[in-house]
């Protein structure tokens, strides 16, 4: 059973931060607190993190998991271009609940680099889910801690009870929004919104 640990989102303790970052930094899977959701975060880079992380969502491998990452500086290291309407979409919702699809810089390694191209991420607005990404210092794999095709779980309680055999690490923040992120894919023409979560009608 994974150990549950409790921070307070106004105040984050420091050490349980650089704990967490050191589960992922050798291979594990953690839940932690977002605004929109809890999600499970794995080093995108390990293989064998990432592959179980698609076994305990019950995802399928061709649909690409998104990103969480630390600032716009992360971003360029990722992105092929930022066109205009992902520049102000960022400096209108960002940090927030909205994940942006961009074509991926050539030589990214997989998952970054989906099998279309293409790379999803957002800057969270949650200070733990900030702080950890800070602490890792590389994009963070993340989709919310529920199987695929149950509902969402807003309480660390019930994703342990759940999951808790499956992941490493459980970060107690506190219930959460329940609702994901809304979704911009800036890849077509037009761009167009995959999912609407937590901001409506991003596009106006």
């Amino acid at each position: 059973m994974a150990e549950v640990v409790h921070i307070d989102p106004a105040q984050p303790a420091a050490h349980l931060i650089h704990q967490a970052a050191a589960v992922i930094k050798n291979g594990g899977i953690i839940v932690y607190p977002t605004e929109t959701l809890y999600g499970l975060g794995a080093d995108p880079l390990n293989s064998e993190a990432i592959k179980r992380l698609y076994e305990i969502k019950g995802r399928e491998r061709a649909k690409p998991i998104p990103f969480l990452i630390k600032d716009q500086e992360m971003l360029a290291t990722l992105v092929d271009e930022i066109p205009p309407l992902g520049r102000q979409l960022m400096g209108q919702h960002w940090p927030g609940p909205l994940t942006l699809i961009f074509r991926a810089t050539e030589g990214l390694p997989p998952p970054l680099r989906g099998e279309a191209g293409t790379i999803g991420v957002r800057i969270s607005a949650h200070p733990i889910a900030r702080l950890i990404v800070e602490a890792v210092n590389t994009p963070l794999a993340s989709t919310s801690a529920n199987p695929a095709g149950t509902g969402d779980l807003i309480d660390a309680r019930s994703i342990a009870e759940l999951l808790g055999d499956q992941v490493d690490l459980i970060i107690d923040g506190g219930e959460v929004a329940g609702r994901g992120s809304t979704v911009v894919d800036l890849t077509v023409d037009p761009p167009r919104v995959v999912r609407e979560g937590m901001i409506e009608n991003p596009l106006g």
